[in-house]
């Protein structure tokens, strides 16, 4: 039976290709939603580029025909909406027409007053939701893209059956860890060095994530798990090691959403890095909680960068030490070695990305077209980690389920060249543990 389908702006700034995706339905845009649109395609960011999208989509269609009457597309047919008079008086009197909302209702209304076939609101909105169900109209979220976080891939089990690609194995009490190597067909012991920068893994998720991090091979992990348990640290350590103590990359990049992505980052005082400075932070944090477990920084360098007798290496560094006195931030004395980058993602879109360890931390907030942007930027010899709790979501638009980092997990689950693991034992301290169970 053929449906219609009546989509809220915020399916569009999330997906401008998701009219595409309702088969052979019938999908209604309302007038009110264009018009939100309009407000928003100014914007130098992922929304405001998709309502420009969508805008050149819908001209296309009318090149083709009357948006009123419909335009077919495929086997479907889309049109525009228009909350009339009629529609409008459809409303409870508790509802003001005037609210962009309770308009999309009325035309909902309207159209499953007047047509046989079933009508259905899609829309990530909440509260719309449960008005629509108020309102006798059947209402449903975007599930295009959608995974169910209650069950997401995990990255290891106790069980042989059904592996996907470098998925760990283990006993009942945890031990003899293996990872699945698809390429082989045959279960691999994990490295022996599982240690970056005077860090060890604390726990069986921490060495298996470890695992992956330092595998060369290995050139996407994904690392899921609440606050505490981790997943930057690790990152970052074996960074460090890859790019300092190995030579594998020529550095490391560092990068959060400033969210949302692409948002203009103009409002903050001095330079770029100063403008980054209060949402890097948390990646400051664990630069220097490594730091202070390791010798002087100003010696790490000086050892990693200089092409020199160790003799040699030894008396440069106690110079520096020497004449510094007091070291600087370890992330400072990083960028100026050239070790570590810290970027926007703002300015990612168009650029290639060659031999470097790339580190996104609360990838949870990123969109799947925005998770896609950045893996699409990975040149030769670049590795990326994806870190993030999807528990943890500040971007009104996605949830647990639709958010780009579940989505990357599911979609890379059984790639050869690629890796997850769900971390879920707090290592941070017994008072953060804690607090992250019970409250």
């Amino acid at each position: 039976m053929i449906k219609n389908f009546i989509l809220d702006t915020n399916i569009l700034l999330h997906d401008c290709q998701s009219i595409f995706n309702f088969d052979d339905n019938n999908v209604i845009i309302p007038m009110t939603v264009i018009e939100e649109l309009d407000h928003f395609k100014k914007e130098m960011n992922e929304l405001g580029r998709n309502a420009r999208q969508f805008s050149k989509i819908m001209d296309s269609f009318r090149e083709q025909g009357s948006l009123i009457e419909g335009v077919k597309v495929g086997n479907g047919i889309i049109s525009v909406g228009f909350s009339r008079q009629d529609a409008l008086n459809l409303l409870p009197s508790e509802m003001d027409p005037k609210i962009a909302d309770n308009r999309i209702l009325a035309i909902a209304l309207f159209i499953q007053k007047h047509d046989p076939n079933p009508t259905i609101l899609v829309t990530k909105d909440t509260n719309l939701r449960i008005k629509a169900d108020a309102l006798g109209i059947s209402a449903e979220s975007y599930e295009n893209d959608k995974v169910d976080f209650e069950t997401l891939y995990t990255g290891h089990s106790e069980f042989l059956d059904q592996l996907n690609a470098n998925q760990f194995v283990f006993r009942d009490d945890g031990s003899a860890i293996k990872r699945y190597d698809k390429t082989q067909d045959m279960l691999v012991p994990l490295r022996s060095d599982l240690e970056a920068w005077g860090l060890t893994p604390r726990n069986n998720e921490q060495t298996m994530a470890m695992d992956l991090l330092l595998n060369d091979d290995i050139k996407l992990v994904t690392l899921v798990g609440k606050a505490g348990t981790g997943k930057t640290l690790l990152s970052i350590a074996a960074g460090l090691r890859k790019v300092t103590d190995e030579f594998i990359y020529k550095k490391m990049l560092v990068s959060r959403p400033v969210f949302p992505m692409g948002k203009d980052i103009g409002f903050l005082p001095g330079d770029i890095n100063e403008k980054l400075a209060p949402y890097m932070q948390p990646i400051y944090d664990n630069i220097e909680y490594l730091m202070s477990g390791q010798v002087a920084l100003k010696v790490k360098i000086v050892k990693s960068t200089k092409r020199m007798s160790k003799a040699d290496k030894q008396a440069q560094a106690d110079q520096e030490e020497k004449e510094c006195g007091v070291l600087v931030k370890g992330h400072m004395e990083l960028v100026a070695a050239g070790i570590m980058d810290i970027e926007a993602l703002t300015y990612i879109r168009g650029r290639s990305i060659p031999n470097q360890y790339m580190i996104i931390d609360e990838a949870q907030n990123l969109t799947p077209h925005e998770i896609k942007t950045i893996v699409t930027r990975a040149g030769i010899n670049t590795k990326l980690i994806f870190t993030g709790d999807p528990a943890q979501i500040d971007n009104p638009y996605l949830d647990s389920s639709s958010n780009g980092l579940t989505y990357l997990v599911e979609r890379f689950k059984d790639e050869a060249v690629a890796g997850h693991v769900t971390l879920t034992q707090g290592e941070r301290s017994e008072l953060a543990e804690i607090a992250s169970n019970i409250l």
